[in-house]
């Protein structure tokens, strides 16, 4: 990768890892459902009366927002109501989906990973472990499934960005926004019920209306877009693994802005994590160079 979208990467799971805290914040008062279909309300409306439709076909720009919207979100946000740890939500998350989009590539593209990126994403796996399970030996089943089927939500949104491969990443994202708030919405009045869903509408807080915004913008059109951009310019298995580094900043976020402390265990797993990451961004950059003739196969 272009040492510039390497940067851009940083950027983007920069924001995605903070924006477990504000899921965090913002379910106290919100309920999950009605969060999501308020974040992608927000982000569609009023980009999509200014921003041109990608010269996609339609059943793709549906089906990534049933999946990135209606379906990830929806489930990862309802996982952290019913208890799920926002820091450990964006370990299991983060570490699921690279490895399902890595998988879900090869199967459905057949994109084969390099041996590189395989042991950089095992390294990584290790400390993804120690974060995940040793340091949170304790989790309740239903909202890790919740989480876990989120990540595969995520992977098979990625694989249907790389098959899309539109145009322009910003207008894929803003035109995907309207398919989800809707049937959300429905859905929350049916299971959240009518009372909670109106309180949450017609009396936000400050803190609620700030995490509506911050999902809506910076996560779905800033770091979202950004993600998009990446994937439709190089192999799954060459940006997936960025998105190691999400809990890592997601666990920062934790200790800065919710007042937890660092433990021994978060350190070593994410110093593994950011190895693991060094290994397959290194394996792609090799990779180039011998097609490029500059190292020796």
């Amino acid at each position: 990768m272009k040492l510039r979208d390497v940067f851009i990467a940083l950027i983007t799971v920069l924001i995605l890892g903070t924006s477990f805290v504000v899921v965090k914040l913002g379910v106290r008062e919100i309920p999950p459902l009605l969060l999501t279909s308020l974040r992608f309300f927000f982000a569609a409306v009023p980009a999509i009366f200014f921003v041109k439709r990608p010269e996609v076909p339609r059943r793709f720009v549906v089906s990534f927002g049933l999946t990135m919207g209606g379906v990830q979100f929806a489930l990862l946000y309802t996982a952290i109501k019913l208890g799920m740890p926002a820091g450990l939500s964006s370990v299991v998350l983060v570490q699921m989906q690279v490895f399902f989009t890595v998988l879900l590539a090869f199967i459905c593209l057949g994109e084969k990973p390099q041996p590189l990126e395989i042991a950089g994403g095992l390294v990584a796996f290790v400390g993804v472990a120690l974060i995940g399970v040793v340091e949170n030996s304790t989790v309740q089943l239903v909202p890790f499934v919740l989480v876990s089927a989120s990540a595969l939500a995520w992977a098979a949104g990625s694989i249907i960005t790389k098959v899309a491969r539109p145009n322009d990443t910003f207008a894929f994202v803003v035109w995907s926004c309207p398919v989800s708030p809707l049937p959300l919405f429905v859905l929350s009045l049916l299971v959240e019920g009518r009372a909670p869903v109106m309180a949450a509408i017609l009396h936000p807080s400050m803190t609620s209306a700030g995490a509506v915004m911050f999902l809506a913008y910076a996560t779905t059109l800033g770091a979202l877009g950004l993600w998009i951009r990446l994937l439709s310019r190089y192999p799954a298995a060459a940006v997936a693994p960025f998105g190691l580094l999400v809990p890592v900043f997601g666990i920062l976020g934790t200790h800065l802005l919710l007042g937890e402390q660092f433990t021994r265990i978060e350190i070593v797993g994410s110093g593994l994590i950011l190895a693991g990451l060094i290994l397959s961004v290194s394996a792609t950059s090799l990779g180039g160079l011998r097609r490029q003739g500059w190292a020796r196969p």
